[in-house]
């Protein structure tokens, strides 16, 4: 204890003993019908005399007394609390540790149960990046030539089913890898890959969508950072084409992708398995971050680098204190839902 402690005895009053709890020493404790404060009056006014004895550092003072009057404190401190001494010892609390309560709160300290190594976290992403490759650029192309057409020559309505096509195709190829690789591991613990409404992650995501203006505004820094030079091509996607031509059926399929698939396998990948994976080696809130630069990397887009990994540590944040991947999901098609209609404006 440090000067708060001598500020509160010495300013704490005096009172003594009732004059019959000295002039009866010998009657038993059942014969004396003391109440609570009776009792700490007494102790308190034995422990007194001695208290210029007493200093606040605990190392001092031993003795069975001291303990004695120690006890008496912090009892008075039920019946009475000084506001100044609570202020004082709450101002003295070490700012690293209430950082890390803070963090602890909001990224979930506790780490999953994982019952692979490393070992099958690069099979599972290295595999899940081949599979992305081959499928969006040979197989389904591959397969649309053999059919007698070219994704260039479709129209608006005709690229946006390629895309939703390619898009589920990748998506399903990602889960078979996951069910594939993870056979051996059945059952898994019962907080993975977990999907329910119930809990209280509802207002997390309306807390992560207050989030967007600020990824929009990290969009403008990158592209301050890493500018697009004049002499690079300026491409215009099959989606933006679809928006200016107005073609609703093109944009209700394309809504369907960003809002829907896109979502559901992207967070399956990084939020559902790479992300708990890494707590077997790495603090949560470390997990989230290391889990959201390689979301960010899967784009291949650099432009877009920042803004995306801050989506998604918001996007792991919330699947950390949920521990349901719909609550990411949900943010996750709400932040594609989000860019789709500022496009179409």
């Amino acid at each position: 204890m440090s000067a708060p402690c001598f500020h509160s005895l010495s300013h704490r009053p005096y009172l003594l003993p009732p004059p019959n709890s000295r002039a009866s020493p010998k009657l038993s404790k059942t014969s004396l019908p003391f109440n609570r404060t009776t009792r700490l009056v007494d102790s308190l006014f034995k422990s007194s005399r001695k208290k210029r004895k007493y200093t606040c550092f605990r190392q001092e003072e031993t003795s069975s007394e001291f303990l004695e009057s120690k006890n008496v404190e912090n009892e008075l401190a039920e019946v009475r609390v000084d506001p100044e001494f609570n202020q004082l010892n709450i101002g003295s609390e070490d700012w690293v540790s209430s950082l890390r309560k803070a963090a602890d709160a909001v990224f979930s300290s506790e780490p999953w149960t994982v019952p692979w190594t490393v070992k099958t976290i690069l099979q599972v992403m290295l595999l899940w990046i081949s599979s992305f490759w081959l499928v969006g650029s040979w197989i389904i192309p591959f397969l649309a030539h053999t059919a007698g057409f070219r994704k260039e020559s479709l129209t608006y309505r005709g690229q946006a089913f390629y895309s939703l096509l390619t898009d589920v195709a990748e998506g399903l190829a990602g889960i078979a890898i996951l069910h594939q690789c993870l056979a051996r591991f059945r059952p898994l613990p019962s907080d993975w890959f977990k999907f329910s409404l119930d809990g209280k992650w509802h207002l997390d995501v309306i807390l992560g969508c207050l989030m967007f203006p600020l990824v929009n505004r990290l969009s403008q820094v990158n592209l301050n950072l890493l500018p697009i030079f004049p002499s690079a091509p300026v491409t215009v996607s099959s989606v933006e084409q679809s928006i200016v031509a107005r073609d609703p059926v093109a944009m209700a399929l394309y809504a369907i992708v960003v809002s829907v698939c896109a979502p559901v396998w992207e967070e399956i990948v990084f939020r559902g398995f790479l992300l708990p994976s890494l707590t077997r080696y790495m603090p949560v809130w470390c997990s989230i971050l290391v889990s959201s630069v390689a979301f960010a990397l899967a784009h291949f887009n650099m432009q877009r680098m920042l803004p995306l990994v801050f989506l998604g540590v918001v996007m792991g944040s919330v699947f950390a204190r949920s521990r349901n991947l719909l609550a990411s999901m949900l943010l996750h098609s709400l932040w594609n839902a989000f860019v789709f209609l500022d496009l179409m404006k």
